[in-house]
């Protein structure tokens, strides 16, 4: 293990590394990093220059994940998977995802050029926030085989296409099948992460072991009312969809509220025709529900639903909905959590379990390998805000985790083994 200094110089050195990587970006003012836009191959370039410096392949997948293989005792040893994602939400901070990346290229330069029974592949995928096409988990879809046809025709805003963007970054979406994990080259996918609340810091603690991740379903809802004139319409005679949705929203935020562990957010509303002077004729909301537990957060989409077709009813206007997303809650791998527990005490810190509120990409992987997570401290619970920030003590701490997990593993021969397997066992349940 590497002494407590040189751990500290990593962990400034990746704090650094992230705050450059802020800057590639698509606004001038801000950092925002979306799917295989311009700024992702800056990115690329700087990552590439790290890994190939500590003995890594790097390669671009067909959908714009970099690869960085750094190779086992044996060549065709399974490999590793470590990373998070490189795109931004617009107005992002510097760590959100990124960090994840820059944690594994640092734990390779921990290993100081030795080889492991297993190969390691630092994995920073092109895609997870949705921001481009509406769609997230764009990157990690790809390597459990659910990137469909319907998904690479969607349009984003400026009317390009999934398989466009990935034709115009110069990859060849053909071969996005071969970007797909093979059964016995994965043994797993770890990833870092911070926070993004306040839990930790309410608790006094750098780190701790994600058990599970809540699932999701994101809607969009449409009131449709009618159109008039905002001076000579009397009240009692509107239909006025922006009126419907206020009222939904309230009733969105009472059904939240009744039901611990349960957040349900209207993230987006639009009116039109969104004049000042004219009753909107139609009003557009997006919903997003969360909870641990599927059946909670369906039984709460089930109701928000019925709220929604009693108000427009009794407004005297009709609705639609559209599903975005629907996905569910997905556990941890159990062995990875209890060795992941085991690493954060050998780095001198007592472990907390928690529930991410969070979607990542390690719910997508898990549907085909082992996968475990873990969180960082979130100074102040900021995070999709250029305040985001980390504490040059918790990276030092994740990295001296992150290298135990490396031994622990190195040493298991259940890992080793028994993974394989498993790697079957979910392909035949997928």
């Amino acid at each position: 293990m590497k002494t407590t200094s040189d751990i500290q110089a990593h962990a400034t050195e990746v704090i650094a590394r992230c705050q450059m990587l802020a800057g590639f970006s698509e606004d001038s003012a801000g950092t925002r990093r979306t799917f295989l836009c311009p700024s992702m191959r800056d990115c690329h370039r700087e990552i590439t220059r790290w890994l190939q410096a500590l003995g890594s392949e790097v390669t671009i997948d067909a959908v714009g994940n970099l690869r960085g293989l750094y190779r086992a005792t044996t060549p065709e040893a399974p490999r590793l998977l470590i990373g998070s994602h490189l795109d931004t939400v617009p107005n992002a901070g510097a760590y959100d995802g990124v960090l994840g990346v820059l944690l594994a290229i640092a734990l390779l330069e921990g290993l100081e050029g030795k080889r492991l029974p297993f190969a390691i592949e630092v994995i920073g995928f092109s895609e997870e926030e949705g921001v481009r096409f509406g769609t997230p988990f764009i990157g990690s879809r790809a390597l459990v085989g659910r990137l469909d046809a319907d998904l690479l025709r969607r349009r984003g805003e400026n009317g390009i296409s999934v398989r466009e963007a990935i034709v115009n970054f110069g990859l060849d979406p053909e071969r996005i099948p071969q970007t797909a994990l093979m059964e016995g080259q994965t043994l797993g996918y770890v990833e870092f992460h911070i926070e993004q609340g306040p839990v930790l810091e309410s608790l006094g603690r750098p780190l701790a072991v994600v058990e599970a991740i809540t699932g999701q379903t994101r809607l969009e809802f449409k009131f449709i009312g009618r159109a008039n004139h905002a001076g000579t319409t009397p009240m009692n005679l509107r239909h006025d969809a922006v009126a419907a949705a206020a009222e939904w929203i309230s009733a969105v935020e009472r059904t939240a509220q009744a039901e611990p562990g349960l957040v349900a957010t209207v993230g987006r509303i639009e009116a039109r025709p969104g004049a000042v002077n004219v009753i909107a004729g139609e009003a557009c909301a997006t919903l997003d529900v969360r909870h641990r537990s599927d059946e909670v957060r369906e039984r709460a989409v089930g109701d928000i639903t019925q709220h929604a077709e009693a108000i427009a009813s009794r407004r005297g206007l009709s609705v639609r909905q559209n599903r975005l997303m629907e996905q569910k809650a997905v556990a941890m791998d159990p062995f990875l959590v209890s060795q992941i527990k085991s690493a954060i005490r050998a780095a001198g810190c007592e472990p907390h379990d928690m529930a991410s509120g969070a979607g990542h990409d390690a719910m997508i992987l898990a549907e085909k390998v082992p996968a475990g997570m873990i969180f960082l401290r979130t100074p102040g619970g900021i995070s999709h805000d250029p305040a985001e920030s980390v504490e040059p003590g918790d990276v030092a701490k994740a990295i001296e985790c992150g290298l135990h997990l490396l031994d622990q593993l190195a040493s298991s021969s259940e890992f080793q083994a028994g993974f394989r397997t498993g790697f079957q066992r979910r392909i035949d349940r997928a």
